[in-house]
């Protein structure tokens, strides 16, 4: 019996330190319904992209997703976009492909509310991340349907894992 809880113990802080340890850039997340996937990637240099990440829905979608600190209050502004056209778009262009924008909030191992941090060398990955009003979004959005997804995530992810 005591080796067994030892065993528990012993599994629980590994997949705790494991996912404490993961840096941003390589977090998995997933939400409570397992209606999608969210996995972060490495940015590079970007003048203006803080973090990249994409977003695998049921049905082979795949969202690509970016970050934006702005600079006059910072907030960390997420856009989640479905096949947009590549190289120079417009205004126009990328409204009409942006299926969820807002800020993304962080949650640490004790409760607390923060923004998700910007993606630097060392920097571990949050518990939970919030998406304000995502379900609600995409939703709405013209990938949702027949010919899209047919699941809808909760606004909440929490870590799952760290890629390798």
């Amino acid at each position: 019996m005591r080796l067994q809880a030892l065993i528990s113990a012993v599994a629980m802080l590994s997949a705790t330190t494991a996912n404490a340890a993961c840096p941003i850039e390589l977090a998995v997340y997933g939400d409570r319904d397992k209606a999608a996937e969210i996995d972060f990637r490495p940015t590079l240099e970007s003048a203006t992209v803080t973090n990249s990440f994409k977003m695998v829905m049921d049905n082979s979608v795949v969202l690509d997703g970016v970050v934006m600190w702005s600079d006059e209050v910072g907030r960390p502004n997420g856009m989640l976009m479905h096949q947009c056209p590549e190289g120079d778009v417009t205004g126009e262009e990328l409204d009409a492909c942006t299926v969820w924008q807002g800020v993304i909030y962080s949650v640490d191992e004790q409760g607390n509310v923060g923004l998700l941090p910007r993606e630097r060398i060392g920097a571990a990955a949050p518990k939970k991340l919030i998406f304000a009003d995502l379900g609600h979004s995409l939703r709405m959005s013209a990938a949702y349907g027949p010919d899209g997804f047919s699941k809808v995530p909760w606004d909440i992810f929490e870590i799952q894992g760290c890629q390798e």
